[in-house]
């Protein structure tokens, strides 16, 4: 084995010792990722018959009585987890905590939901610049990077901003949400035709997704579909 051989080894050998981490969940060895597989695959799963148009579980798979009753602005929706723990404080650790690493992880489940060339644009759920400021950055643009890579579809973070700061969803009862987010969106570009993705990192009633779908298709986009992390299952 030759010097060069040798050294090659020792720096591989070297930066994996730096990169590798203990899962943040048992706190067992993960190498470089944020999870373990094993924490990784034990996390709850939205099951495989859910409604196309909201995600939430129906006994088939057919579209649920609420969105037959009243259709929401969005066309279909892909989620991964049920929002509860532990993912729920992952999700938490991820916003609030800045471990940013998640992104990473959170984004390839995500991009695990979608075919390359699906849609022609993706519109990370905007912050208004307030809370852009209080958070310093924002969570559905870190999760819309790796799946715009991965799946080859551009990102547009630009011409869709939140022009209302209006109070967190989550501290409001469910019947308040759409009236809170009411015109808190706007759009600067034609999306004329276009199929748009919108991203974000949990979905609770979808107010502020329905909102955003709502804008969009004023705008003239043709189909609007949602990608979110977790959904939150009525109690």
């Amino acid at each position: 084995m030759s010097i060069l051989t040798q050294s090659v080894g020792l720096v591989r050998r070297s930066c994996e010792r730096l990169l590798a981490q203990d899962c943040l969940l048992c706190g067992g060895g993960s190498g470089s990722l944020v999870l373990c597989p094993a924490c990784g695959e034990d996390l709850p799963r939205l099951p495989a018959a859910r409604c196309p148009r909201c995600a939430l579980p129906t006994p088939n798979g057919e579209v649920c009585g609420r969105c037959l009753a009243k259709p929401p602005h969005y066309d279909v929706t892909g989620a991964v987890f049920c929002y509860g723990f532990p993912i729920d404080k992952l999700i938490q650790s991820f916003k609030y905590g800045h471990r940013l690493a998640l992104a990473s992880w959170f984004g390839r489940q995500l991009a695990a939901l979608t075919e390359a060339g699906a849609a022609d644009l993706i519109i990370p759920l905007p912050l208004h610049p307030l809370r852009l400021r209080e958070r310093g950055f924002n969570q559905a643009l870190e999760l819309a990077r790796p799946v715009g890579r991965t799946c080859r579809i551009p990102i547009d973070a630009r011409t869709c901003s939140r022009i209302r700061h209006t109070p967190a969803q989550a501290d409001l009862p469910w019947r308040e949400r759409a009236k809170n987010v009411r015109g808190a969106f706007h759009c600067s570009s034609d999306f004329t035709g276009k199929r748009v993705l919108l991203i974000d990192d949990v979905m609770t009633t979808g107010a502020s997704l329905d909102e955003l779908a709502r804008t969009v298709k004023l705008h003239g986009a043709a189909h609007v579909a949602l990608l979110v992390l977790a959904r939150t299952l009525p109690s």
